[in-house]
């Protein structure tokens, strides 16, 4: 079956860009290294993988957080300890099989 990909509603807005950003843009765009063929569709592309970078910071936030979490670390080591037996006999079935 075909996959068939869903159209994302548009919104259209305008914005304002230093002039050599813009045309430093314009002449990617349309080369094999930019990552679209239209200049709309390379600012798309550069939102996009901007927005997904803040995200990971934003998670990597939080579990740098973790790390300070005195009820989490007790909880971590209690779950480590509880699964250390198992976790030593996966390891060795692991060096078993792969000889």
């Amino acid at each position: 079956m075909p996959v068939t990909k869903r159209r994302e509603k548009k919104v259209r807005t305008t914005l304002s860009l230093p002039e050599r950003l813009y045309e430093e843009a314009r002449s990617v765009v349309g080369t094999k290294v930019a990552p679209a063929a239209s200049i709309n569709g390379f600012f798309v592309s550069a939102i996009r993988a901007y927005v997904k970078l803040i995200q990971r910071k934003q998670i990597d936030a939080k579990f740098a957080g973790m790390s300070d979490d005195a009820a989490y670390q007790n909880e971590a080591g209690r779950i480590s300890e509880e699964f250390s037996q198992s976790d030593w006999e996966a390891f060795e079935r692991a060096e078993k099989d792969a000889q």
